[in-house]
């Protein structure tokens, strides 16, 4: 995010000496994106930031991933894969549990009520949407509040725990990328500023507060990262001697933000706008958007729902999350569903939905949509709460019917 902060104490010049009341010098780091070539932050520690006492294993979530075979489009209830009280026993991190995967995205979900560990994802930055619940995120840069209808945005290997607060559990959907996530290019000048058509800007951005000095020795880290397995992740948890809390200020472009959904400024038109416009994030190989309440097309012979089409290029996540969802109806689909639409099958409104929704002045849905590249498994979360009927829902009849 090329928007420059600065939190706590820095240096006037980088690269020099900073040192501590005691006379000992804080340690500097370059948190950087593309080697030394792409945005970055610099870090001012009171420890050494490379130290470590132990390292063991990490056995991570499961992470396995079967083909979307035979090719069906398919509803996936979310709310069933957490059910009476089993969110007591879990995290935001460690309770995350697969929904859909490729090469270059991870989807996951996890209901929530206890505190996650110390964690950095060191494959790819992460895109963490709030369905419901608040929490405080705590990082090496300083911690965030978030709640209902937040997007987090923490970059790779950022140190950070997630703290659920509130009265109701926490409930997350993870988007964790094979790279880096950031706002759609076509929203910003060519020095990074956000451009005056885009649907969202700076002032909406809510950078961490900070910064954030904890106390402690021989901390656990539990780090995401690359591995040699047929997920080609591994985990490990790394022991350092102090805690990793221990930054007294840092400034630069890079760090984690949040941003509410509700600041996003849809853009409509006399006829139905296709998703582009609707988008709010990139990574590599996929495209994040939001579909939210707005006012819907006013072309006298408008038709507001979507138009039948074809996937051609890239496999469709939808994840529904409040409102009422027009082009959906008489589908099963609901708060709480995703439904996966594959490329190679074409798709559109459930029979029904387009005459009623003539005439309509505004939508009121809330919806966070995944468009990926390259094809999407399931993940055995996804298997468990497929609901294994929704590709007929179009003709009304399955197999043998």
């Amino acid at each position: 995010m090329a928007f420059y902060r600065q939190v706590g104490e820095v240096p006037p010049k980088r690269h020099t000496q900073f040192r501590r009341p005691d006379g000992g010098l804080h340690r500097e780091e370059l948190v950087g994106e593309e080697g030394f070539s792409s945005d970055s932050a610099l870090l001012y520690h009171r420890g050494v930031p490379s130290a470590l006492v132990d390292a063991r294993p990490w056995e991570l979530p499961d992470q396995s991933l079967t083909p979307n075979a035979p090719l069906v489009p398919r509803h996936l209830r979310l709310h069933d894969l957490f059910a009476g009280d089993e969110h007591e026993g879990t995290d935001p991190v460690t309770g995350r549990r697969l929904v859909l995967g490729n090469a270059d995205v991870r989807i996951s979900y996890a209901v929530s009520s206890r505190t996650s560990p110390y964690y950095r994802n060191a494959t790819g930055d992460e895109c963490v949407f709030v369905e419901r619940g608040a929490a405080t995120v705590e990082t090496v840069f300083g911690s965030l509040e978030v709640g209902r209808g937040d997007y987090v945005v923490i970059p790779r290997t950022t140190t950070h725990r997630w703290i659920p607060t509130g009265d109701e559990p926490l409930r997350t959907y993870a988007i964790e990328a094979n790279g880096h996530i950031a706002p759609p290019k076509r929203y910003l000048s060519r020095y990074g500023q956000f451009l005056e058509h885009a649907p969202y800007c700076e002032r909406d951005l809510r950078g961490p507060a900070g910064p954030l000095l904890a106390e402690g020795t021989d901390v656990e880290v539990y780090v995401k990262h690359r591995g040699t397995g047929p997920s080609g992740l591994a985990g490990t948890v790394h022991v350092v001697p102090e805690h990793p809390f221990d930054v007294v200020g840092w400034d630069g472009c890079l760090y984690p933000y949040a941003f509410d959904v509700a600041d996003f400024e849809p853009i409509t038109g006399r006829v139905h706008q296709p998703p582009p416009v609707h988008q709010v994030f990139e990574g590599p190989n996929f495209v994040i958007c939001n579909f939210v309440p707005r006012k819907v097309d006013y072309h006298p012979l408008a038709v507001p729902v979507p138009y039948y089409h074809s996937n051609v290029d890239s496999d469709e996540v939808m994840f529904y999350v409040d409102g009422d969802y027009e082009a959906r109806k008489g589908s099963g689909i609901g708060k709480g569903s995703v439904s996966l639409h594959p490329g190679g099958h074409s798709h559109g409104p459930q029979p029904g939905a387009i005459e009623p929704s003539l005439g309509a002045e505004s939508f009121d849905e809330l919806a966070v949509m995944v468009d990926t590249f390259r094809p999407l498994d399931l993940g055995a979360a996804g298997t468990a709460c497929d609901d294994g009927r929704y590709a007929w829902s179009w003709s009304g009849r399955g197999p043998g019917e």
